[in-house]
């Protein structure tokens, strides 16, 4: 049991530590402060329930299924692209360094906030191949209670991450007092959705 608790740990640090649209969300929220708790919650539970949908069945059905599984990239490519494009525009307009210098940027919309979160967790299909079918995938071959197990393992590391993430950002806020800071983030999340966005399309094209 406690080998499958550190697999499943292992499995969901390895997809989510990595630099993604998500966290990268979550890191500039925990700099803007804004409703940090809320933001760190949706993204764990939505990891919660994705998780729990691809390691008890879905996912293994899902990665046997071609056609899904390029529709879930081709879609994710897109909406990276999106995303990345509103980051270099973001960086050559320096809205994000305008809004940490806002005396009102603690009163932000809870509603807007949280509907942002859900947006970029649920309506970003790479998070749905990292978390239903290529966890969902591993755990295939697991019986039940090692399923179970495993689902501890790799929800334990998303509550850590995240949490860590949105709380621990507020540690970089004075270096990112400065314009300059900011435009190098914006710039570094658009090279990242680009790039992700990119292997996605190879991915697709892999599996023809």
């Amino acid at each position: 049991m406690l080998l499958e608790i550190l697999r499943g740990a292992f499995i969901s640090a390895s997809l989510i530590i990595a630099i993604g649209a998500q966290n990268l969300f979550v890191l500039k929220q925990g700099l803007l402060k804004n409703h940090i708790f809320y933001v760190s919650a949706i993204c764990f539970i939505c990891d919660f329930a994705l998780m729990s949908i691809g390691i008890f069945g879905v996912g293994t059905f899902i990665r046997s299924n071609s056609l899904i599984t390029n529709i879930l990239a081709i879609s994710g490519a897109i909406f990276l692209i999106w995303y990345g494009f509103c980051a270099f525009k973001s960086a050559i307009k320096g809205t994000s360094s305008i809004q940490i210098e806002s005396q009102s940027l603690n009163n932000n919309n809870l509603l807007e906030v949280v509907l942002a979160t859900l947006a970029v967790t649920l309506l970003n299909p790479h998070v749905y191949l990292d978390t239903v079918v290529i966890v969902g995938g591993i755990a295939g071959t697991l019986t039940n209670e090692q399923k179970f197990a495993f689902l501890v393992g790799a929800v334990s590391v998303s509550f850590i991450w995240f949490f860590s993430l949105g709380y621990g950002a507020k540690l970089l806020i004075p270096l990112f007092r400065k314009k300059r800071m900011w435009v190098i983030l914006d710039c570094i999340v658009g090279a990242v959705m680009f790039y992700i966005a990119y292997c996605l399309v190879m991915y697709v094209f892999d599996v023809h």
